[in-house]
């Protein structure tokens, strides 16, 4: 078997959210030797990360000279952009948002629906009825980053989960790309991007299961690199877990904050929350853990009740990305504004009862020039 490469590669959780520094992922390397790990600031509190809208400052600071500052310009929302009226002239400045929606609908027995026309789907931002602007329900690529928690209790639980993780792969549309991270009190990349199986494979005998679950920590380093380096729109994140975390940095508002930050990608979670290693209590932890991470991003939480029912999940998971309707509108507030936009999407049509839309509950508008490169518009 080849032996592993030597060499690293560092991934940052971005500055903008708390000011941390870099998490060290490694690119099919060997195990770090002893370092000192970089001194963190103090973490931003969890209540100033929530998504509720930013306040605004509403005492400026004076200008020079004690001059009086200038008067706000009237702003008014348009199709296009935004008017603003300076020093008596009227100026059009593109200020719209283009935001994308990857949907999955159920039906009453909670059956997949794949045949509704665009006019079955109406979308609300902040309750506000939105136009749809594009529609397609087609086989889109993906970029799909595989997160496998390697702490030690997940030891016996490997063999099927390796074996899932590939079937999903061979299971997904054929120009996908997907990387491979494993967590436990770090994180570590043990495949870049790739639609090569044995490459795959070949990373997952990389993993070792030992330590802690530093599940948040993960999800943001992963969602932070999809953002930066993923080819595809469309970008998913699948973690594999057996417990709750007991060894991030960040919180759990803290890591739903940033994935909605970037416009990120939707999450499916697998909890092996069986067996006499998990407690009552921690499995109905992570249980509304891995829940809220699927339901706030529009993937969706399975929790099998033995590792024969992991392989089958994977087929699901496969399934539903690849059956997906994507809606995109143009949302009637301009991103100037800021703040957080709550996001609905009914479906209504003939033949079918209390259908139910699975897409992620809202987002932060990015002003051009914040994020990635390459999306000034908006959802993945």
């Amino acid at each position: 078997m080849r032996r592993r490469s030597k060499s690293w590669l560092l991934l940052g959780l971005v500055a903008q959210l708390c000011g941390w520094g870099p998490l060290a992922l490694r690119a099919a390397g060997q195990t770090p030797a002893a370092q000192t790990p970089a001194t963190r600031p103090a973490a931003v509190p969890a209540a100033a990360q929530s998504s509720s809208p930013l306040s605004v400052d509403s005492d400026p600071v004076p200008s020079p000279d004690g001059e009086a500052p200038p008067p706000a310009p009237t702003v008014v929302p348009t199709e296009s952009g935004v008017i603003t009226k300076e020093q008596g002239k009227f100026v059009l400045r593109a200020d719209a948002y283009e935001v994308r929606l990857n949907a999955s609908v159920i039906d009453s027995s909670g059956r997949a629906v794949d045949s509704l026309p665009e006019t079955a789907f109406q979308v609300f931002e902040d309750g506000v009825p939105q136009t749809i602007r594009s529609f397609r329900h087609e086989d889109l690529p993906v970029s799909l980053g595989i997160l496998i928690d390697s702490s030690g209790s997940m030891y016996d639980k490997r063999p099927a989960v390796d074996a899932a993780s590939l079937d999903l792969v061979k299971l997904s549309n054929p120009e996908d790309e997907a990387f491979l991270v494993d967590f436990s009190s770090e994180a570590y990349i043990d495949q870049d991007f790739t639609n090569s199986i044995p490459k795959l494979q070949q990373g997952l005998s990389y993993i070792k299961s030992s330590g802690g679950t530093a599940l948040y920590d993960a999800v943001i380093a992963s969602a932070d690199y999809l953002s930066k380096n993923a080819k595809r729109s469309k970008q998913v994140l699948l973690i594999v877990t057996d417990g709750e975390d007991n060894a991030s940095s960040a919180t759990l508002e803290q890591t739903i904050r940033r994935v909605q930050d970037l416009d990120g990608p939707a999450i499916y979670c697998i909890g092996l929350l069986f067996g006499e290693d998990v407690g009552h209590s921690e499995a109905r932890h992570a249980r509304e853990v891995l829940s809220e991470l699927a339901e706030q991003t529009g993937g969706e939480a399975y929790f099998p009740k033995s590792l024969q029912d992991v392989d089958e999940i994977a087929h699901e998971v496969a399934q539903d990305i690849r059956t997906q309707y994507t809606i995109e509108y143009r949302s009637t507030k301009p991103p100037s504004q800021g703040g957080y936009r709550t996001v609905r999407v009914d479906a209504k049509e003939k033949g079918f009862r209390n259908l139910q839309v699975r897409t992620r509950t809202g987002y932060f508008p990015r002003l051009p020039g914040d994020g990635a490169a390459g999306t000034p518009t908006g959802g993945k």
